[in-house]
């Protein structure tokens, strides 16, 4: 399992999929010693409706914990983890199973890319 720095997360999560033409970033990863967010993901999309970015989690397999948001910031702030912590709270026990559907170093360089 791959661990990023959240400057490195939050450059993949600026990526321009407008710009790239592409249809969206998953990031499938779950919390180190935690038995409820084993299979997680989060993402990044652009809404069908707006043309704008869309943020979101979908943290345990039966969608009860499933969250959307308008920006980056009010993503990565939301108190979803554990009822009280966000994902910058929670970021140094994360864990990334793939990034983009591969290995975290391998494709980093991909969304740096201009």
């Amino acid at each position: 399992m791959d661990k990023i720095t959240f400057e490195d997360f939050e450059r993949v999560m600026s990526y321009d999929l407008n710009k790239k033409q592409e249809q969206g970033i998953e990031v499938n990863f779950f919390v180190d010693g935690c038995t409820t967010y084993l299979e997680s993901w989060m993402g990044k999309m652009i809404d069908r409706d707006t043309k704008m970015d869309c943020y979101w989690f979908g943290l345990v397999p039966d969608g009860s914990q499933a969250y959307d948001f308008d920006s980056f910031d009010a993503f990565v702030n939301a108190k979803v983890f554990y009822g009280d912590k966000s994902l910058k709270d929670v970021w140094n026990t994360v864990s990334l199973y793939s990034l983009g559907g591969g290995p975290a170093d391998d494709m980093l360089p991909y969304f740096s890319r201009d």
